[in-house]
């Protein structure tokens, strides 16, 4: 990789089943892609890891893709993972964390009865379909009032997450739909399962790293042919605020 600019990196990891002497296993591959200052998409890393130190992989991860060149990055998408914000703070100290809009979602809604669910989301999804921060705070603020003696504990989980759920707020309107989520790595995810299905058990790590790799730059070669994002409205923007405000 060239040194290069890339405003936007979305981070997660996807499992394979590989086979560890007699018994089988699950293999974490996490996978960085990157959108450039051009709005074009690109797989910048899949790396294979064994055991359970995650959070350590995803800084030396990280680390691997600022040696090569990696310049510029703005926002990182990602699930809510502890690993992830460290590495992130750690590595990319001038960057912002963006929360994953739907599995903040899942994770209110587990808290939530069946039957009462449907009108909960409703009122969920309603705060994150604003542009503005101040709009979006009053409906947080009633989502909060509305439900906090019904459901505290999905209240509670609410309050703490959704400031980080609302990061994408800071950047131009006509990115919010491509920033609130790591959807785009789930479909890259989805694939690579379609596509490795038919093995079933993978022999060893590197053949399972192997192809799924492979299976990731196919589709990154494909992304050049369509742009991702119109980046000239983030490139004449100001520098967003390191984050929404709090209180």
């Amino acid at each position: 990789m060239e040194e290069k600019t890339y405003p936007y990196l979305y981070l997660d990891a996807t499992y394979l089943k590989v086979r560890w002497s007699a018994r089988v296993t699950t293999m974490a591959l996490l996978v960085c892609v990157g959108v450039d200052e051009e709005g074009f998409r690109e797989v910048l890393a899949v790396v294979e890891v064994a055991g359970t130190e995650m959070g350590a992989a995803y800084a030396s991860l990280l680390r691997g893709l600022i040696d090569r060149g990696l310049r510029g990055v703005r926002l990182v998408v990602s699930d809510d993972h502890e690993g992830i914000k460290a590495a992130v703070a750690g590595e990319l100290p001038g960057a912002q964390w963006q929360r994953c809009v739907v599995h903040f979602e899942h994770n209110v809604l587990s808290s939530v009865p069946a039957s009462e669910m449907s009108e909960v989301d409703e009122d969920l999804k309603a705060v994150f379909d604003v542009r503005r921060e101040k709009t979006a705070r009053t409906l947080a603020e009633e989502f909060v009032e509305l439900y906090g003696k019904r459901f505290p504990k999905a209240v509670s989980v609410f309050e703490a997450g959704i400031w980080d759920a609302l990061t994408y707020l800071s950047f131009p309107g006509s990115h919010h739909p491509r920033l609130r989520t790591t959807n785009m790595l789930e479909c890259l995810f989805k694939e690579i399962k379609r596509r490795t299905r038919v093995v079933g058990v993978f022999p060893n790590e590197t053949s399972a790293s192997t192809l799924a790799t492979e299976i990731a730059l196919r589709s990154s070669e494909e992304w050049v042919l369509r742009r991702y994002l119109t980046m000239d409205v983030l490139q004449t923007a100001e520098k967003p605020n390191p984050q929404l405000s709090r209180h």
